[in-house]
């Protein structure tokens, strides 16, 4: 157990140094900067797209199996997926403010492939406080479980249990993932696109 604890404790310290080797962009954040940052993510045009996005996929892999499919089937996937991110949103928005955490994702310094994809990779579970340290991001796992679990209420009985909540929120943390590796590398293809013109 000791060398579990161990292993737990410098794992988190080496994604800890990870993140801590990102840009400084930004002041902190104010309690309604967060709100803002919430708010946007749920209906501004980039968290609206990521949505439309993740309940594009679900349907595809044909989740769950016992709703439709065609346009009523792809439907029933993106106001559920809507309804999870606003759930998770209001989750993270009320534990980022309490615990003094920001919800942002803040690029890597380094210009290294290995080192900014294991900066991305990292910023899923570790975060930045407002004071600029790095801590465990409890708010965006928590919250990510925390939807998948009150979400999975409206889909059917066997999604009804806490294996199925871990198991959607785990999927919801590898979305987040995605969505860091875009952050980070996207800039660069954009100017590869626009030197090549």
């Amino acid at each position: 157990m000791r060398h579990l604890a161990l292993s737990a404790m410098l794992i988190l310290a080496a994604l800890s140094a990870a993140v801590a080797q990102s840009s400084d962009e930004g002041t902190p954040l104010s309690v309604d900067g967060k709100l803002r940052f919430h708010v946007l993510s749920v209906v501004g045009a980039k968290g609206a797209v990521e949505t439309a996005a993740y309940a594009g996929v679900v349907y595809a892999i044909g989740t769950p199996r016992e709703w439709r499919l065609g346009a009523a089937g792809y439907g029933m996937r993106a106001a559920s997926a809507f309804g999870d991110t606003g759930i998770r949103h209001v989750l993270a928005f009320g534990m980022d403010s309490a615990l003094r955490t920001d919800p942002r994702y803040f690029p890597a310094l380094s210009h290294n492939f290995l080192a900014r994809l294991g900066h991305a990779l990292a910023a899923t579970v570790v975060t930045r406080t407002d004071s600029g340290h790095t801590t465990v991001g409890v708010a965006r796992m928590a919250s990510a479980v925390g939807a998948a679990a009150l979400s999975n209420e409206w889909y059917p009985a066997r999604y009804h249990n806490v294996r199925e909540g871990l198991v959607q929120g785990g999927i919801i943390l590898g979305f987040d993932a995605g969505g860091n590796l875009l952050s980070e590398f996207l800039p660069d293809v954009k100017r590869l696109f626009h030197h090549s013109r």
